[in-house]
């Protein structure tokens, strides 16, 4: 009897342990899990500041003489094509220059062809002369005033040719002065910007002192994303390489392009990390959306591709290379892995886990440790 009372005591107190136990267990962590599977991770790289969408062609276009605007016929937001007129500057006294030197050359060629038919005439008659010479018709003094009137009649002919000539070149010279009034489109595209009404006056920009421009002209055929890359990582990137080009305006929408220029130097900025500017442009510039110069843009270029791995979240994985399995009791299994490329999606597993097992997408997270109870709430949709 008496050790029949020792044994129930002892599983009196064992069943109250066992109860108090059970009152202050902790609960399971409810954590959010992915499966491991196979599929494709890539290596990116991103800009470290925000992009910006640029034209290949943009003009900032002002008259190389000042004056007063006498015909403005653009305005912002027209579309131009190339030789179009975009603005002119008052310019009547070179148009009666121009008048003017028209006039001379059509009088200078006029005084040449005189001349000319003149000293033609004068060749005839020393040929003619020269003839009843060698005939003994004609004295050798009336022969030579002939010969010397053919070869002054030619000279004179020769000198107003080439005044007719000068001429011409003073009409090019007031043409070319005339030109300079005159603002055309260098390229088919957009205007963007004017400076100026009519009436107005306008001048070129002093040497050193950059001043608005009269006409911004954007060609907007061809757009591409300059934007910075980190220095740590731009010996990743290759002219050529695939991109991904995202757009604010757009809603974060992707296009698809590709690296076109590598900065060959590195800009140091004050208070910021040293960048490499990289261009990239779009593969086909979409039709359906309308790129506007100056939009913000991200670039994510794609320096590597590896096909058909197993893959996890990134984010499942601790700085020190280990995940959290919940195996199939609910329970957490600390495990090493061996890791390949990555991003900020996905990270290529070499080792260490298999297809199907089920790991804990915050391994940070205060509880989780090796051992514990976890309740995996569902899988995580892929990104």
């Amino acid at each position: 009897m008496k050790y029949r009372g020792i044994v129930i005591a002892v599983v009196v107190v064992g069943l109250a342990a066992a109860g108090i136990w059970y009152l202050n267990r902790p609960e399971p962590l409810q954590l959010q899990v992915a499966e491991v599977e196979r599929g494709e991770v890539e290596a990116t790289v991103a800009n470290t500041r925000a992009g910006t969408v640029e034209a290949e062609r943009r003009a900032k276009l002002a008259p190389t003489t000042s004056g007063s605007v006498a015909i403005l016929p653009v305005r912002r937001g027209d579309r131009v094509e190339q030789g179009q007129l975009l603005l002119e500057l008052w310019n009547s006294d070179l148009q009666a220059e121009l008048a003017v030197a028209r006039a001379r050359v059509e009088a200078a060629e006029a005084r040449a062809s005189q001349t000319c038919v003149q000293a033609q005439s004068a060749e005839r008659e020393a040929a003619r002369l020269q003839r009843l010479r060698d005939q003994g018709s004609a004295s050798a003094e009336a022969t030579d005033r002939a010969i010397a009137e053919r070869d002054a009649m030619a000279a004179a002919c020769r000198a107003s040719r080439a005044d007719a000539d000068i001429a011409e070149r003073s009409v090019e010279t007031v043409q070319a002065q005339l030109e300079r009034t005159r603002l055309t489109a260098p390229f088919a595209g957009v205007v963007a910007e004017i400076n100026g009404e009519l009436g107005e006056v306008v001048t070129p920009s002093p040497p050193g002192i950059p001043t608005p421009p009269a006409v911004d002209l954007i060609d907007d055929s061809t757009m591409y994303v300059s934007a910075p890359i980190d220095e740590v990582d731009a010996p990743a990137v290759r002219v050529g390489m695939p991109a991904r080009i995202t757009l604010d305006a757009f809603g974060g929408r992707s296009f698809p392009g590709e690296v076109s220029r590598i900065a060959p130097y590195v800009l140091d900025r004050e208070k910021q990390a040293r960048t490499v500017e990289v261009e990239v442009v779009f593969n086909d510039q979409p039709e359906d959306a309308h790129l506007l110069a100056g939009y913000s843009a991200d670039a994510e270029i794609i320096t590597d591709v590896a096909r058909d791995v197993l893959r996890v979240p990134t984010e499942a994985i601790t700085e020190g290379g280990e995940v959290f399995v919940v195996d199939g009791e609910g329970i957490l299994r600390r495990k090493s892995v061996t890791t390949g490329i990555r991003n900020w999606d996905f990270t290529a597993v070499t080792s260490g886990l298999e297809a199907g097992e089920r790991v804990v997408l915050s391994p940070g997270r205060e509880g989780v440790v090796d051992g514990a109870t976890v309740i995996p709430v569902k899988d995580a949709p892929a990104p």
